[in-house]
């Protein structure tokens, strides 16, 4: 299958993330269907995508003619068999292997045989799920961001059967629809759900040892590092349902790796359903009338936390980089443009000093006695040979 502007794309699942990625390819051109089992999820997919193009329109950024025509490249279906002509399926439904697995063996039966399968799951294995259909082969992950028509950010990712000429052709025609995309290995939580573990883990450790509170923590990020949001607040606008399931998918799938350790204060979140902004409560309390607390603005304090997160973060891009998983520039453009991070870890490394990161992973090392906090071998290396990424 050679992918271009006059291919078909079918979408599995008409949830917030399965609506957006229709909307970036219909806006790009393509005949689209979405697919969903729920009628009442499929027209409030319609709904929405409706009241998205007349805000556009309203500030300028569409035609009316030009809404109108994404509109009609998208058509809403209850039925596999709707797929028959598409070129591309991209599925985004529940983060179930399982489920996911299953519905990958039903849509081979329905599709031509060069037809090109995607998942968009966020931290399942690519080669797990490609293993359930007869062709492999033509199977790769395509992993868009949330919300799918404004960040830029999508990884690619092939399965170990995935051939070659499926992950390029899947690529191109990725970039052509405007997103940046990098390449990655089939590994857990890909690059940015690996590496920005670190970011969330690292804070809440902080949080339990006393050292500040959510403010504060959040405050120094922001202030002096530079995050346009900090760590609890990015959860709760994430959702702890979500950020915490994928914690939990990554260390289980790295086989309980201590670097990706879940906490149990988030669990305890996830538990009693405080997910943050969407169910009232997570971190902070976004009910009406509630105070938010204010941060202690300690300078001092602010740098040191600054200092443990960004290496906690630098060791785990780096350890990213050492295995193969992806180039140093896509590495850095993952973490820039996928969870909008000031700078690329790597490029960050290099400015901060890379054996002033190995001194901090050392000395949290030998405080602790714990193997989250092991200097990454390449760090260690270039740290003694003085050599920089960049």
């Amino acid at each position: 299958m050679n992918l271009n502007s006059s291919t078909t794309v079918g979408i599995i699942g008409a949830g917030a993330m399965g609506s957006g990625i229709a909307q970036v390819a219909a806006t790009a051109g393509h005949s689209v269907v979405l697919f969903d089992t729920a009628e009442v999820q499929l027209q409030k997919s319609k709904v929405a995508l409706q009241a998205t193009l007349n805000k556009l329109v309203e500030k300028g950024k569409l035609t009316t003619g030009a809404a109108s025509a994404i509109e009609g490249r998208i058509t809403y279906a209850d039925q596999l068999a709707t797929f028959s002509s598409c070129g591309l399926i991209i599925e985004a439904i529940v983060e179930n292997i399982d489920v996911k697995r299953k519905v990958f063996a039903e849509v081979e039966q329905i599709v031509s045989a060069d037809t090109i399968l995607a998942s968009n799951t966020s931290s399942l294995s690519i080669t797990s799920i490609a293993a359930a259909c007869n062709k492999p082969e033509r199977f790769l992950g395509i992993h868009f961001f949330n919300p799918a028509p404004l960040m830029p950010l999508v990884e690619v990712i092939p399965g170990v059967a995935t051939d070659a000429a499926v992950f390029a052709d899947a690529r191109a025609l990725i970039d052509s629809w405007g997103k940046s995309t990098v390449a990655c290995k089939d590994t857990p939580g890909f690059i940015v759900n690996r590496v920005a573990r670190s970011y969330y883990g690292e804070s809440i450790r902080m949080y339990e040892e006393g050292i500040a509170d959510f403010a504060t923590i959040d405050w120094a990020m922001k202030t002096l590092g530079g995050f346009k949001m900090g760590p609890f607040e990015l959860m709760d606008f994430i959702g702890n349902d979500v950020n915490y399931k994928v914690t939990e998918t990554v260390w289980d799938q790295f086989f309980y790796e201590p670097r990706f350790k879940p906490s149990l204060t988030q669990k305890r979140l996830f538990e009693a359903n405080m997910f943050g902004r969407k169910s009232g409560r997570g971190y902070y309390d976004y009910r009406e009338g509630a105070v938010l607390p204010q941060p202690k603005q300690d300078e001092v304090l602010g740098k040191r936390m600054l200092m443990r997160v960004l290496a906690m973060l630098i060791n785990e891009a780096a350890d990213t980089l050492y295995l193969g998983v992806a180039s140093r520039e896509d590495l850095d453009t993952a973490m820039i443009k996928g969870v909008n991070y000031p700078k690329g870890l790597l490029k960050w490394a290099d400015e901060i000093g890379i054996h002033t990161i190995v001194e901090q992973l050392q000395t949290l090392f030998e405080e602790y006695g714990e193997d989250r906090y092991r200097p990454c071998v390449l760090l260690k290396r270039m740290a003694a040979a003085g050599q920089t990424f960049y």
